[in-house]
């Protein structure tokens, strides 16, 4: 996903290079006048709270502001990202908005200022008033415009300079010359967002084969659990030896030991295009854990795929694979297989329903053959990083 401010004074030449970015980047617009409109048209709850506010001569709060805008976050998760135009336009703003965007598990990519100096602005806003006929396209009206936007703007753009999202771009220039100063500034930024996937699916649904797949076509570290825990208990180190005991008791890895392996593999691929993860997270708190992690690096989930095979067909897989060099522990009886399919059901399903809330989560119909399987999937990732 990718988030963009626009920000510019009056006259910069913001509404260009909006339908530019959205156009190119697959994003939904938002512009807090435009969605607030809307939900009064519409007359809904929000909608009906903010008319009463005006009726009586208010401002709209930044309460009902930030629900409307998470709001339509919500209802469009296809786009590829959203670019924000009037928000946010003060201090206090900009903290509701960071604060929203780690709710929805994202973040505000950049701040786009376009900086036209003042004398600029207000020729180009007087000679559009000669032909728009628009009352306030005179200079004292502009000036004063100009004036509110520097003494609620400028302590925005310090924040995001503090941040290192803040980028300038001279909007004294020919407009295609602004379009392409714009375009290397997102590109750089894209260059640097990792690609993380999480892919859920039944015991018996190919998510080991498809992983590896995927991993390889778009260049990305697979993470399988099972495998880094295998692969330390061979190497004999001591977490893989404590994990071998635990094996051999009948229990579980803990949660702290599999945290270690995955803070390895990620701090050892620090040059990887991204990350997708096989069998993690299996349950709720595993979920909260792994979005902490990526946070600490910088990083989020980008893109859910949940494997659809029927029951009947996983059971037929799991039998079939119990006679094989590709036994697992759970297969070697039809009473276990079902006990684990139960147990993906019980507590990995919740998971996937917790991420629905806040991700597009792609079905993938898994019973057809790897070939069409494949391709699903790829047109699923492809479609959600297309820019």
């Amino acid at each position: 996903m990718l988030n963009i401010a626009l920000f510019g004074p009056p006259g910069a030449g913001k509404g260009t290079q909006s339908e530019f970015l959205i156009k190119k980047y697959n994003l939904f617009y938002i512009s807090t006048g435009d969605i607030l409109r809307q939900e009064l048209a519409a007359e809904t709850k929000l909608g009906m709270q903010a008319k009463s506010i005006i009726a009586q001569g208010g401002l709209v709060s930044d309460e009902i502001i930030v629900q409307i805008i998470e709001k339509t976050i919500k209802n469009n998760p296809d786009a590829n990202g959203f670019l924000f135009d009037g928000f946010p336009r003060t201090y206090v703003q900009a903290y509701i908005l960071e604060g929203l965007m780690i709710k929805l598990r994202t973040k505000l990519d950049l701040l786009i200022s376009i900086e036209v100096p003042e004398e600029e602005s207000v020729n180009r806003l007087l000679l559009r008033g000669e032909t728009s006929g628009r009352l306030d396209d005179n200079e004292e009206v502009i000036r004063n415009r100009l004036r509110e936007y520097d003494e609620k703007t400028k302590p925005v753009l310090d924040f995001y300079k503090e941040q290192g999202t803040y980028v300038a771009v001279n909007g004294v220039q020919k407009i295609k010359k602004v379009t392409s100063e714009i375009k290397k500034t997102v590109n750089k930024v894209l260059e640097k967002k990792q690609v993380n996937i999480v892919l859920f699916g039944s015991p018996g649904s190919g998510r080991g084969s498809l992983g590896r797949a995927i991993a390889e076509k778009y260049q990305l570290e697979f993470v399988s659990t099972g495998d880094m825990i295998d692969e330390e208990i061979s190497k004999e180190t001591p977490l893989g030896m404590k994990a071998k005991k635990l094996y051999e008791n009948g229990q579980l890895v803990p949660d702290e030991m599999v945290i270690q392996l995955i803070e390895k593999k990620i701090e050892q691929s620090k040059k990887a295009k991204g990350f997708i993860f096989k069998g993690y997270p299996r349950t709720l708190v595993q979920s909260y854990i792994l979005d902490g992690i990526l946070q600490k690096h910088d990083a989020i989930i980008n893109k859910i795929i949940d494997l659809q095979v029927d029951t009947l067909e996983l059971i037929r897989r799991l039998d079939n694979r119990s006679k094989t060099d590709a036994c697992m522990p759970y297969d070697t009886s039809t009473e276990k297989i079902v006990k684990r399919l139960q147990e993906h059901q019980d507590k990995t399903v919740p998971v996937i329903d917790k991420y629905r809330e806040i991700h597009d989560v792609a079905k993938v119909n898994g019973s057809v053959c790897f070939e069409e399987v494949m391709a699903q999937v790829s047109c699923e990732i492809e479609s959600s990083f297309k820019v």
